[in-house]
């Protein structure tokens, strides 16, 4: 780990709702330094998430109920919603108390939505324990939940208070979740940042990992402070996820669904037919390999169109999707949703 992460802030700069980002290893089992939690606490977590770390945090308040959901994208649903909410009322919260998030995306996601809906809102701190939430989805207020099988369509824009990122919760990451995550960081490298996009391609990736979660927070938290609600520029983030989401929907990892594909290895997928220019997509291709990520998969294209058509993000039969013509540079492009069929490589 290099000695400049050792105690790195930044800060989210949104006016009233600003709030710190601390990226330090240690930093969750210190959590009393950053936040106030002389107050009920409604710490969620997973199935999958080492217990350890919800409990250090629960330990660090004053009174804690830990509120564990089952593991996986289907928790992001309005059954376990109801349950975290019940949880939280039978637990005696009222307005002036707090949610922890402790796990990935789908903890992030849930318990923030919570938060934001409970009692018309209370606080929220995020500390992610995944490579894919410590890169992208802890920061930038983004909460929500699943309706069927159409990603994150119920939800809210509910800024944290806090977020806590703790690299060292890495250590008890499976590798294949550690790679899922790392995709999220190409993104931002093929966006915005030729250096990190280097990393990938010549660097020790697990002895830089600090660099690349702060270079991409850094990447994601410049993003948001212009473009909090996804008026214009924020849609950048969403390059590889138009497909990625239609993707994951037929092939993706959920419900009873054990075989398949993450998160992040279907907006691996989904950033490829974006990328305009063919030399960088073949660095891309190298990149993915030497990673580990897929570079192909025999999902059903009519399918993955059926769900791209439902995405939110179309709208009078218009989608605006995100392409990159070269390194470090992104264009957003508004086609008729049809036009999705060339992107998939479905032309007639």
């Amino acid at each position: 780990m290099s000695e400049e992460f050792l105690g790195t802030k930044l800060t989210m700069n949104l006016g009233a709702r600003s709030y710190d980002i601390i990226l330090r290893r240690g930093s969750l089992e210190n959590l009393y330094q950053f936040a106030n939690l002389g107050r009920r606490v409604a710490v969620v977590t997973d199935s999958g998430v080492p217990p350890i770390y919800a409990q250090m945090v629960a330990d660090q308040c004053k009174d804690a109920v830990v509120i564990t959901v089952p593991q996986g994208e289907a928790s992001k649903s309005f059954k376990t919603l109801e349950s975290v909410l019940n949880q939280m009322l039978a637990f005696g919260m009222g307005r002036g108390d707090l949610v922890i998030a402790v796990g990935g995306g789908v903890v992030g996601d849930l318990a923030g939505f919570a938060a934001s809906i409970y009692m018309r809102g209370i606080d929220f701190i995020n500390c992610p324990t995944t490579t894919l939430s410590m890169i992208d989805s802890s920061i930038g207020g983004k909460t929500a939940i699943d309706l069927g099988d159409t990603k994150n369509i119920v939800g809210a824009f509910w800024q944290p208070k806090l977020v806590v990122v703790d690299p060292s919760t890495l250590s008890t990451l499976p590798r294949r979740h550690f790679i899922n995550g790392l995709a999220e960081a190409v993104k931002a490298g093929l966006l915005a940042d030729p250096e990190l996009f280097g990393i990938f391609e010549n660097g020790d990736v697990d002895a830089e990992v600090d660099t690349i979660i702060y270079r991409s927070l850094k990447f994601k938290k410049n993003i948001v402070e212009q473009d909090e609600t996804e008026q214009g520029m924020r849609k950048a983030l969403n390059f590889g996820h138009t497909i990625g989401h239609g993707i994951e929907a037929v092939k993706g990892i959920k419900g009873r669904r054990t075989n398949g594909l993450y998160h992040g290895e279907c907006v691996a997928l989904g950033m490829l037919p974006m990328i305009e220019s063919k030399a960088l997509q073949k660095r891309t291709r190298a990149v993915y390999r030497r990673l580990g990520l897929p570079l192909r998969t025999g999902y059903d294209k009519e399918k993955v169109l059926a769900e791209m058509l439902h995405d939110k993000k179309a709208q009078s039969g218009q989608i605006t999707v995100i392409k990159v013509p070269g390194l470090g540079c992104w264009q957003a492009k508004t086609i008729p949703v049809e036009g999705l069929r060339t992107l998939l490589g479905m032309e007639d």
